[in-house]
This record gives C-alpha cells, structure tokens and sequence, in this order.
C-alpha cells in the first residue's frame, strides 16, 4: 500500500526508437527490390527457351527419380565430364536448384523465373550493402550503385533466361564471399602475421561460399582472386595459395582436359594467325565494355558473323582497344588516390570476366551478354564513384544536372530492360529478335530455320537455312537440316554428303545418309554410315534404334539385340530407345520382357503416350483387356490422338462395347475427317450395333469419296447379306473383285465370300468355282476346301469328297467338323455298300 498523502509513481513503458538510419537503410532495400520487380514482371510469363531447353527440359539429371550422384559427375547439360564431348561446364549447385524447382512446381516456367527475380532482387540489396560496408562512405553512392545494377538491361539474359541463373547464383556467393573473407582478417592485420581480429570460422565460411560459387558457375572461382589482391593490396598479405588450390581442383573436375568447341563457337580461336587472334580477343574487351556503357544493341547470341576478325592493325577498330586501354590505365593510376573505391571496382569489373577472355583457354562463344552480369558489379561501382568525384566539384546546380542525369539513364535502362524482356518470353520472340539485331549472323537464321522446322513451317525454314548457308557455307548442321526438309531423296543425299564434306565426323549428317540409304536398299552403305554415327555420337540414341532395326529386317536377330543393349548401356535415359527395343522383343516373341521396357519408357518419359499405346496393344493381345484399356486412356490423359483412339475403338469393338466403340471412332473422325480407315472402322461397328441403315449409307458415303475401297464393298456384302438381299450381296463382292487387288490373300477371301454367298443362294456349282479360285490363289484355305468337299458330299461325289475334306484335315487337323463330315461320309459309304440309301445332313461354313 502507498503511504497517505504520498502519489503513486507510474512508470512509463520505454519508448521504442526507431533511427533515421535505419529507417532510411530499409526503404532503400524497399526501392531496390520493387525496382527489380516492375522491370521483370514482364518476365514471369516467359517460356524455356534457347539454352534453358537443353538444361532443363532435355536434362535427364533433373527428372524426378534420376541420381544426385550423376549430377555431380556430369556437366551442367547432363554429359560425363571426362567425355570429350563434355563443355566441361561443371555446376552441380545450379542443376541442385533445378531439380528442386522441379520437385516443387513441376516444369512450370513461371516458378523458375520467379526464383530467377528473387535471387536478382537479393543480389541488388547484398551489392548496397557490400558498397556501403566496404566500398563508399557516402551511402547515396552505394544506393546508386545499387540502382545502376538493378535495371541494366544487359542482365535481361541472366535474369530472363533461366540458364542465366548461374550467374545469378555465382554473383550472389561471389559477393558472400567477399564480404565473409574480409570479415575473416579484419582491416588491422600486419605485414608478415596472422591479425589479431582473424576469425577462423568466417574464413571458413569463405572459404565454403567461394567454393560455392564455383560449383554453380565456373566464373564463381574469381572471387578468391579478388580476395587475394585486395588481401594483397590492400591489407598487404600474399595468400596466394587458396586460389592456385581451388584452379587446381577445378582442372581435376573437368577431367583433366579442356573443352571442345568448334569454329562456329569462337571463330578467332580457330585462326591460324597469331595477329588475327591477338586483335580480335583484344578488340572483344572494348566491345563487352561498350555493351556495359551503351547497351543499346543486345543479342542473345553473338557468333558466326556477328563480329567480323580483326586481321590487320589498320582496323579502325583497334583505336576502341587503344582507347580502352588508356582508361583502364587511368583508373589504376586512380587507385593512388582513391584506392579503395576504385581498386575494388576495377577487381569487380576484371577479375569476373578473365574466364570469358580467351586470356587462359578458349571458350565456346564469342560475347556473351550472361556473363557480364558479375563484371557490371564493377562498372556501376566506377560509375558511382565518378559521379561521387564529379559532384563534388561542379557545385549545387552541377549536382542538381547529374542527378537528373542519372534519373534519366535509370528510367532509359528501366525502358530497355522492360523491351528486351519480351524478346525471352518464348522461342519464336528470342529467335526473331536476333534476325532483326544481327541479320548478318549466320547462327541466327539457323535456330530460327530449326524453330521454324519443328513448327511444321518447312518453307521459311528452308530460306532461313539457306540464308545461314549464304553467311557461312561451312555451317555443317544447317546443310545437314536442309536436307530433311527436300522433297526428293536425291537432293537429301547431296546435303547429306555436303555437311559430311565439311564435317566428316557429323553423326547427324551420317545417321541422316544412312536412313535414306537404308531406304534405297543400299543396306551395306547404310551400315556402315550408321556405325560410323555411333562411333561419332556414342550418346546418340537414334543411331543405334536405326542399326538395330536394319538388323532386324536383315534377320540378324543377334546383332539387333546387342545393338540395342549397347544404345541402352550409353543412353539409359532414352525413352525412344526403350520403346523402340519394346517393339523388337514384341516382334521376336519377348513380350514379358518387352513390358518391362515399355514400363520405362513411361518413367523416363511420363508423357511417352506412343510406349502407353504398345503396352496396351501388348496386353490386348494377351488378353488383359481392363488393363490395356488402362493405358490407353492414360495416354489419352496425354494427348487425344488417332493413334490411342483407333486402338481403343478396336478394343470396345472386339469385346462388344459398341457405343463406346462409336464414341471413341467418332472422335478420331473428328480429328482426322480424310480418313477412310476410320470411317470404315465406324460404319462396321455401326453394322455390328445392328444400326445397318447407317452402316449402309455411311459405307456408300465412303464408295462415293473411294471407289477402290475393296473393304467397303466386303462390308457392303455383309450388310445386305444380314438383310437377307443375297443379290445385292454378291454384286458387292463382284464390285470389289473388279478392283482387282493386287494381294493375293485379299482376292482370295473374296472369292470364299463370294463362293459362301452363293452357297446361301443355292447356287452350289458356282460357289465350287468360287471356292476353287480361291485355294488356287491361296491352298491353305482349310475352309474353302472344306466347303468344296462339302458341296460335293452334297452332289453325291464322294470320292471327291473325301479327296477335299482330307485336304483340309491336313491343314486343320484338330477341326472337330471335319472329322464329323469325315465320319458322315465313311457311314454313308458303309451303307451303300451294305444296300441301303439315307441321307445326311452335312456341316460346312
């Protein structure tokens, strides 16, 4: 209790205080994010295209259910590093947050671009925060800094395009680093010891993150470089000995060997002039670094033709090389004065683009706008820090200029970045776009010829492969493609041997030469052209399907199978290969074995609707009809197309579920309306169905469109036949007879047709001729022979009876029938002999 008289004290709860600061920090982070959101929202609605097909899409490392441990065995397109044919682009990490992606949302391109911007909006806030801690005193220059980098529209393909999240990623652990490594040594350390502020555990981490960075792109490595020379300039310490470690470790990764790459990739690297080669690797410095200043022109693909070689010092354009040497000359002599403002931005700048360089190997492309993504880091640094000098000195109203200035370049960047989104929002737009922007370039037309190829647009294919033909008549592939699309197998053969020519070692251009030779009979020429594509495309599933099927038509069983086991062993992953070995063990009797590798094709392949459709043609014929309807529908689940509706409809037709035979039949119609064989199909089950009159008039619909139908006119027989017009039966069979098939087996159950209708009419001698013509064209005809004896059983000849039904026996020699009217004919032999004459009725079909 509170003493009388005295007031009781209230305490007042403290007041939470918010600094300027702070609150200022926080909305910056604020701006920098939304900035980065409205200038690629556009971007969500993008496609996988380009690069993002063969990473993703074709990638067997990121399917759900495939091993982690290929995934850090392989290269980021899904090929063993030691292959020779690997990129040797090693980034276990980025495949990491593929197949995670995957696993989440499926193949769902907007979850991908989503995690893209979420990591470029980070990226944008952590490069604020480097150059406020360790960059500039003034934190308005590292909020510009900042903002320079969120918008640049150079970071559209990084960004836009899934595969540049590599870049991305790495730039991230790059700057995570940095920013751990200078923690670790703290900013006090001595010449020739370990500083008192060291911290093991950040240099750790450090070291974790860089090695990080590596694992997602190979660019991430550069980080320990930067580490060293600031260490080294810095805080005046040589640890030279992590970086030659981590460019050790990355040489064993990649197999011991370098990349492969054609001339097509990296033109200068393939010049046999050391000139040639100097100027042009010196002249692609200015060039990148014009795209940073002035990305006015941007491309997603720089190569074959885009930058002519540099061949003599008379090119004007050596004066860009010269012109960018002064200033990078100035700026280092800059660093005496303001050394670490600009010493990092020149190391931000450089050291991220030495692996694009040529400098210490040749890489697969000549620019390439996704790896300026880390280099622009320095060049918005530079940038800020000049304008932070500039400032400074042209008083207010010249602060006032450059603040609208740099507005304005914010709003033109924000502009172009929005424009240049669009171009990667689906295949045709990228493709479209580098012909507009490099109609010179030879690789250009040749991805939007094999866009327009695989959209069935095979006439602008053909000008656009001839363009790239034009641009560079040494384009292997672009001949090779061009030879799919001619019409004439003379023509094919010529740009098959022509992108051979050229590239002897094309196992496309062989595969190609060996199908249409294969076609041509010509199947020792064929053989070894396909031998010679798997030779030269040990992972090239297709080849080894082609000779395993040249095989099996040759009758050479053996050979097939292990041509098969061996594509299987270096394509496990095919699903086309398994299908196509599921038919073969089908063809040769393997059918359970067969099952299995229809089975995983569907893993591989969940949308394979064609391996879908053979396990249920396969279990149909052992009679498991629910469970071959199973998958029939589940390939319907995939796509609606005749070829899962026809067999479906056969089913339901064979197991008498006629309305759902016609509901099936009618929709493959629908699909594909010329058809005849579809709509013969219906008008039977029609038939079946006892809906006769349709059947009738859908039949002489089909006559109409196709006198040559001979099935129609069979179908047509029958229905009159069930009606009991006998007349019109038979003219029906004689309509098809006049059609003369060329199938012998076909005139020949035609005239057992016709022989039975002429049966059902009494007309016993010309159904015997019928029946006769038509063992003549086909002698095991059990039946026909059968009904011959019968008839003549008939007639009383019973010697020639039993000659027929003996005949038959010999063919059917389980027929219960037959021997029944075998029977017959011995007791009535045994009672005409015995004196005594009775008849019997005789069975015949």
């Amino acid at each position: 209790m509170t003493a009388p008289g005295r007031e009781k004290r209230v305490r007042t709860p403290p007041r939470v205080t918010v600094r300027p600061e702070a609150a200022r920090a926080a909305g910056r982070y604020a701006v920098l994010a939304a900035l980065c959101v409205l200038c690629y929202s556009n971007s969500l609605r993008g496609e996988l295209v380009h690069d993002d097909v063969w990473a993703i899409i074709n990638n067997p490392d990121v399917r759900p259910g495939s091993s982690l441990r290929n995934i850090f065995s392989n290269d980021f397109w899904g090929k063993r590093m030691a292959d020779n044919t690997s990129h040797k682009s090693y980034r276990p990490l980025c495949i990491l947050t593929f197949k995670l992606n995957i696993m989440l949302g499926g193949m769902t391109p907007l979850y991908f671009h989503i995690v893209n911007l979420c990591l470029h909006c980070v990226v944008t806030c952590l490069l604020m925060h480097t150059c406020e801690r360790r960059v500039f005193e003034d934190s308005r220059l590292a909020f510009v800094t900042a903002l320079l980098f969120a918008v640049h529209p150079v970071h559209t393909e990084a960004v836009s395009g899934i595969v540049g999240r590599a870049d991305v990623l790495a730039c991230l652990l790059f700057l995570l680093t940095f920013l751990s490594y200078i923690r670790s040594v703290g900013v006090s350390a001595s010449v020739d010891s370990v500083p008192s502020t060291v911290s093991v555990w950040s240099l750790l981490v450090s070291l974790l993150l860089g090695t990080c960075a590596m694992l997602v792109k190979e660019t991430g490595i550069t980080v320990f470089g930067v580490c060293v020379l600031y260490d080294a300039l810095v805080l005046c310490r040589k640890p030279l000995i992590q970086i030659l470690c981590q460019l050790c470790s990355m040489l064993w990764l990649m197999g011991g060997s370098m990349p492969l790459f054609s001339e097509q990739d990296n033109p200068a690297s393939f010049s046999p002039h050391l000139l040639t080669r100097i100027l042009t690797y010196s002249y692609l410095l200015p060039f990148n670094a014009w795209l940073l200043l002035a990305p006015i022109m941007l491309c997603y693909d720089w190569q074959v033709g885009s930058i002519p070689l540099v061949e003599s010092l008379g090119d004007v354009r050596n004066m860009a090389t010269v012109l960018l040497a002064v200033v990078m000359v100035a700026l280092c002599l800059h660093c005496f004065f303001s050394l670490r403002e600009v010493l990092l931005g020149m190391l931000f700048l450089v050291f991220p683009f030495i692996p694009a360089s040529n400098l210490f190997f040749r890489v697969g492309f000549v620019v390439a706008e996704r790896v300026l993504y880390m280099p622009s880091m320095g060049y918005c640094i530079l940038v800020s820090h000049g304008l932070g000098r500039l400032c400074s000195v042209v008083g207010r109203w010249g602060t006032t200029v450059l603040s609208v200035s740099i507005l304005l370049l914010l709003l033109l960047f924000s502009w172009k970045t929005v424009q240049q989104n669009h171009v990667w929002l689906s295949r045709e737009a990228l493709f479209r776009s580098g012909i507009q922007t490099l109609p010179h370039n030879a690789k250009v037309h040749y991805n939007y010829a094999n866009f327009l190829k695989d959209s069935d647009r095979h006439q602008e294919a053909i000008h656009h492969y001839t363009t790239a033909l034009r641009l560079y008549p040494r384009h292997a592939s672009a001949m090779n493609n061009l030879g799919t699309l001619t019409r004439g197998p003379e023509e094919a053969e010529r740009y098959y041997r022509k992108a051979l020519d050229i590239n002897p070692q094309h196992n496309r251009a062989l595969f190609n030469l060996g199908n249409l030779l294969k076609s041509q009979g010509k199947e020792k020429e064929a053989e070894a052209l396909l031998k010679d594509s798997i030779h030269f495309g040990p992972h090239f599933a297709d080849a080894y399907s082609s000779l395993a099927s040249l095989y099996a038509e040759q009758k050479r069983f053996g050979e097939a199978n292990e041509v098969y086991l061996k594509g299987i062993e270096n394509c496990p992953d095919s699903s086309d290969l398994h299908n196509n070995y599921g038919v073969f063990l089908v063809d040769t009797g393997e059918g359970e074995l067969a099952a299995a590798h229809y089975q995983q094709a569907v893993r591989l392949k969940p949308a394979h609707y064609v391996a879908m459709v053979n396990l249920g043609r396969l279990l149909r014929s052992s009679n498991d009809n629910k469970e071959a309807e199973s998958w029939y529908k589940r390939a319907l689940q995939v796509t609606r197309k005749v070829d899962i509706l026809t067999p479906l409809g056969a089913l339901y037709y064979n197991t008498g579920r006629y309305e759902e035979a016609l509901q099936v039949y009618r929709e493959a119609a629908a699909l594909q309306p010329d058809s005849t064989d579809i709509w013969l199909a219906l008008a039977q089950v029609l038939a079946m169905a006892g809906r006769t009159k349709e059947a009738e008039k859908m039949t002489l619909d089909i006559i109409s469109r196709e006198r040559s139908c001979i099935e129609c006119y069979r179908l047509l027989s029958a229905i009159y036949s069930k009606r009991g017009n006998f007349t019109e039966a038979l003219d029906a069979l004689d309509r098809a007879l006049q059609q003369n098939p060329s199938d012998l087996t076909v005139r020949a159950e035609l005239y057992f047709s016709k022989g039975n209708q002429l049966r059902e009419m009494n007309q016993l001698d010309r159904a015997f001729e019928s029946y006769k013509l038509a063992v003549e064209l086909k002698p095991d005809q059990s039946q026909a022979w059968m009904n011959m004896g019968g008839i003549q059983h008939i007639k009383g000849d019973y010697a020639a009876a039993r000659i027929y039904y003996q005949r038959a026996l010999l063919l059917s020699p389980g027929s219960k029938l037959l021997k029944e009217n075998l029977a017959k004919l011995d007791r009535l032999e045994r009672r005409l002999t015995g004196g005594r004459k009775e008849l019997t009725p005789v069975c015949v079909v």
